[in-house]
């Protein structure tokens, strides 16, 4: 399976977040997997791939994927033993930090990636100013376009939905000091995404 079997605006930014996959990748985590697509797509650039979602409903959809070097687990990536700390040479998280409060989402994803690591996260926030809705409202024709060009095919409908609490602005300096050295960008399609390495110098868990 590939991003091309639905769209959304999730699936939309799954090339950037396949293209940072570092080379010689070892073992990849994919936090909120839903239904397993981007892990299944994640299983061709490292070694091993777990991909992790608290809803039961997603993880039995993931499992029916055929990915042999990829496990689905079911639970909450926030929980301290469910995931090994520092295990992972690659985290991403689209369209679910906004699901837990925003320091200790950033603070676990970073935890759990290894020293030289590089997280990537695809995310949302919340229209507050009018260049906010001005840029939004240019993704629009763009959004259209793209539900054409695949003929309406979306995600399951069971996908957990949340509206983001933190602005535009509030998101982008949150990470610039969390995440020293991120590399932030706002995208058309109500996304931002952002890459961060983590230094190989850290000690266990902290940035």
């Amino acid at each position: 399976m590939t991003a091309q079997e639905y769209w959304n605006h999730n699936v939309h930014y799954h090339p950037v977040v396949l293209d940072a996959v570092p080379e010689g990748c070892r073992a990849a985590l994919d936090v909120g997997c839903g239904d397993g697509l981007l892990a299944a797509e994640l299983a061709a650039r490292a070694e091993s791939v777990t991909g992790v979602d608290r809803s039961a409903e997603m993880i039995r959809q993931a499992r029916k994927r055929d990915a042999g070097n990829v496990a689905f687990l079911e639970g909450d990536y926030l929980d301290g033993a469910l995931l090994d700390e520092g295990g992972y040479d690659f985290v991403s998280a689209v369209a679910v930090i906004h699901h837990a409060p925003f320091d200790d989402a950033i603070d676990r994803l970073v935890r759990l990636l290894a020293p030289g690591g590089r997280l990537v996260v695809v995310g949302l926030a919340r229209n507050h100013t009018l260049l906010d809705w001005g840029i939004s409202g240019c993704g629009v024709p763009a959004g259209r376009l793209n539900a054409r060009r695949f003929g309406g095919k979306r995600a399951p409908a069971d996908m957990p939905v949340e509206d983001p609490i933190m602005t535009w602005r509030e998101v982008r300096q949150s990470t610039a000091h969390l995440l020293p050295g991120r590399r932030y960008r706002r995208r058309l399609l109500w996304r931002y995404t952002l890459v961060w390495d983590k230094p190989v110098g850290t000690r266990e868990g902290g940035p």
